[in-house]
């Protein structure tokens, strides 16, 4: 029974984990033609299943990705930072950390660019939306980010599972992107149809960006906590739509009895 146990925890966390992944693909199709869509969706996802796997194989290799390259303070920086009280647990830098920052960088730049885009619009007064993007430059967007999104969980799949069980690990993956890639297409849709729902997703991949950054200079707190807020928050933005759609509804109504 452990191993049934371990599957149906570890899928539960790919998926909740796969949540920040799907969005962001999710983000970067709606600037593509409508045609293309659904085949960068299945790609993009297909691109993250193969980078997990090709992770998961090698994980004496992901293990050794933790191992200190350097510490932040031989460039000067005071020890005292990163005494406990400060919530510095890491003082060492190991290429995880690098791929985190970088990752979070960018996700932080692709998404505050897209903030912009979508208040500022482009030059000419065209709407970011009808501003399409090569289907190239997408997919090589969402495989930078795929590898980030893939080694954090990679990382979590190895601390929930014994390494022993490696067979666990890949089911739990390909059940957890069989999910993602079920409902990809929905929520895809879903943020396309409601402007504001978009905007709340980019505010979301901010944070992930911010979160990913302080996972890579060493700053851990539980996850479960933003995902708290981002549940939160999408909820409330639910709400909101439902009492759009009732009033609008409301004022055809109003409308048509006159």
């Amino acid at each position: 029974m452990e191993w049934i146990v371990a599957l149906v925890a570890l899928t539960a966390m790919e998926i909740v984990l796969g949540i920040d992944n799907i969005v962001f693909i999710a983000i970067l199709v709606g600037r593509l033609p409508e045609a293309q869509r659904a085949k960068a969706r299945t790609i993009g996802l297909g691109l993250a299943l193969i980078t997990r796997i090709l992770l998961l194989l090698t994980l004496t290799w992901i293990l050794g990705l933790t191992e200190p390259l350097f510490e932040w303070t031989d460039f000067g920086i005071p020890a005292a930072w990163f005494a406990e009280e400060h919530g510095q647990e890491i003082n060492g830098v190991s290429v995880r950390d690098l791929i985190l920052i970088v990752g979070g960088l960018f996700l932080i730049y692709k998404s505050v660019h897209e903030v912009h885009e979508k208040i500022e619009g482009h030059k000419g007064g065209d709407d970011v939306d009808s501003v399409q993007v090569s289907f190239g430059s997408v997919l090589a967007q969402i495989a930078v980010i795929d590898i980030v999104f893939s080694l954090d969980s990679v990382i979590t799949a190895v601390g929930m599972v014994d390494a022993s069980l490696l067979w666990v690990m890949i089911t739990a993956v390909i059940l957890s992107i069989c999910v993602m890639l079920i409902f990809a297409g929905r929520v895809s849709a879903f943020v396309e149809r409601h402007q504001t729902v978009k905007m709340l997703a980019l505010s979301f991949l901010i944070l992930i960006g911010v979160m990913l950054v302080a996972e890579g200079i060493g700053t851990h707190f539980n996850k479960g906590y933003v995902y708290f807020a981002m549940a939160f928050s999408l909820m409330v933005e639910m709400l909101n739509l439902r009492m759009k759609s009732k009033a609008a509804v409301k004022a055809e109504a109003a409308i048509g009895g006159e």
